[in-house]
């Protein structure tokens, strides 16, 4: 949940530097989600399928944001315009 949360929070700020920086946060939420459903396969709380279908999931959220991170810290130093126009 704290990752959607951090994301909306950060969106709701005007400034590309600082939603990038709530993009971090939600980065952060991601890690520590993945730690908690290690231990939840470690305590045998869930199944090692189930286990390993969360984990792929969270792989792709955080490849995800590191994108978006990027691009909006592209775009925060006007390199994404750059990039936009060569393209």
């Amino acid at each position: 949940m704290s990752v959607s949360t951090n994301i909306v929070e950060g969106n709701a700020h005007s400034s590309p530097h600082e939603f990038a920086r709530f993009l971090q946060y939600a980065l952060a939420s991601v890690s520590e989600l993945e730690g908690h459903i290690q231990l939840a396969r470690d305590l045998e709380l869930v199944t090692e399928e189930d286990f390993t279908h969360f984990l792929a999931r969270i792989v792709d959220v955080r490849k995800m944001l590191h994108g978006l991170r990027k691009r909006i810290r592209e775009t925060a130093t006007g390199n994404g315009k750059q990039a936009a126009d060569n393209g």
